[in-house]
C-alpha cells in the first residue's frame, strides 16, 4: 500500500471549516468532490470511528454525475480540529447532531441531500428533526435507530460495558507504519468485507503519526467506546420533528436499523421509506457501493423545488 496520504483513487479537495456548535466551536475537516462553481448538493457523514475519506470511492462517481459533495470528518474523527472528551459528559449522539447543524448554517443554501452511515446516518436524522428547513430529503445507510427506551433500560453501565464499547476500548492504536495497519486490517474482523480501495482509504486519514516514528488511530479508541455508550438521544422524536422525505437501506444481517416492530407507523405518509437489502451487513456501504450509491444519484435527481 502507498504510503501516499492520498491513495490512487478518485480526485478531491480537502476543507477546513469553521463551526459553530454548543457541543464546542472549533475546525471541521471535510472532503469535497465534484464542481466547485454551484451550491453543495450532498453532504455526507461517516460511520463511528471511520473518516470522511473512507468513502471517497462510494461518493467519487456522484460527483463525477455533475454532483457537489461534502464528505465531513466529525468530531474526534480523521482531521477534524473539534474538541472530542471521553468523559461522563459524552453521553449522546446530539453533540454530532449540533456540529452538522453548525456546517449546514455555513452554506449558502440547504444541500439537495444530507446521508450518512451508522452512526452519520443518525446525525442527520437528529439533525432534520431539529432544524428541518435546512435537511431537504435524508439517505440513511443502516442507521443506528435503537428500540425507544431500550437506551435507558441498559443505563449507563450497561452502554459503557456493552460488547462493542468494551471491543473499542481494546482496538489496537500502535503501528510500526501504515502497511502494517493495512496488513493487519485487510480480510479480518469489522474489514473482513470491505473493497481494498475503501480500507486503504479509511487508513489514509485514520491513521496520524503518533511522535515515536509509528502511527495511532485519529478516532481514539476512548472516544469510539464512548460513542457506543452514548445513546443517551430520541431518534423517534426526530422522524416526527423531521419534515423531509427519508429513505433507508437497512442490513439483512446484524443491522443497527431497528425499525420494523414500527415500520407501519414510520412508512404511514410515504414520506419514510424501508428497505432491507438482502446479503448486506452493517457494512453495507462497502459491501454494495453501487446500489447506495444509486439511492444517492436517485435522491440527488429528484426535483426538490
Amino acid at each position: 500500500m502507498s504510503t501516499d496520504p492520498a491513495p490512487v483513487g478518485p480526485a478531491f479537495r480537502r476543507r477546513r471549516i469553521p463551526i459553530a456548535s454548543p457541543t464546542g466551536d472549533g475546525v471541521m475537516a471535510a472532503i469535497e468532490m465534484g464542481p466547485e462553481d454551484r451550491p453543495v448538493d450532498l453532504v455526507f457523514c461517516h460511520a463511528n470511528g471511520f473518516n470522511a475519506l473512507t468513502y471517497r470511492h462510494l461518493l467519487g462517481p456522484v460527483a463525477e454525475a455533475g454532483h457537489r459533495v461534502l464528505a465531513i470528518d466529525m468530531r474526534g474523527h480523521g482531521r477534524s480540529e473539534l474538541e472530542a472528551d471521553s468523559g461522563d459528559g459524552h453521553s449522546s449522539w446530539v453533540g454530532y447532531r449540533d456540529d452538522l447543524v453548525g456546517l449546514l448554517e455555513t452554506l449558502d443554501v440547504p444541500p439537495r441531500v444530507v446521508a450518512g452511515h451508522s452512526m452519520g446516518g443518525t446525525s442527520g436524522l437528529l439533525a432534520a428533526g431539529l432544524r428541518p428547513e435546512l435537511v431537504r430529503r435524508l439517505v440513511l445507510l443502516d442507521p443506528v435507530i435503537m428500540p425507544e427506551g431500550l437506551a435507558e433500560s441498559f443505563g449507563v453501565d450497561g452502554l459503557k460495558n456493552s460488547p462493542l464499547a468494551i471491543g473499542a476500548r481494546r482496538r489496537r492504536n500502535a503501528f510500526d507504519s501504515r502497511e502494517a495497519a493495512y496488513a493487519a486490517y485487510l480480510g479480518r474482523g469489522a474489514f473482513k468485507t470491505w473493497p481494498p480501495q475503501m480500507l486503504a482509504d479509511y487508513l489514509a486519514d485514520g491513521l496520524v503519526e503518533n511522535g515515536e516514528g509509528g502511527f495511532r488511530l485519529s478516532c481514539a479508541p476512548e472516544w469510539e467506546a464512548a460513542n457506543f455508550a452514548a445513546h443517551h438521544h430520541n431518534p423517534w422524536a426526530a422522524f416526527h420533528g423531521s419534515a423531509c422525505p427519508i429513505r433507508i437501506l437497512r442490513a439483512e444481517t446484524g443491522s443497527t436499523c431497528n425499525v420494523m416492530d414500527r415500520l407501519d407507523e414510520l412508512t404511514a405518509t410515504g414520506r419514510i421509506t424501508v428497505e432491507t437489502i438482502p446479503g448486506t451487513s452493517h457494512f453495507l456501504p462497502m459491501e454494495v457501493p453501487g446500489l447506495a450509491r444509486a439511492a444517492l444519484l436517485e435522491a440527488l435527481e429528484v426535483q426538490t423545488g
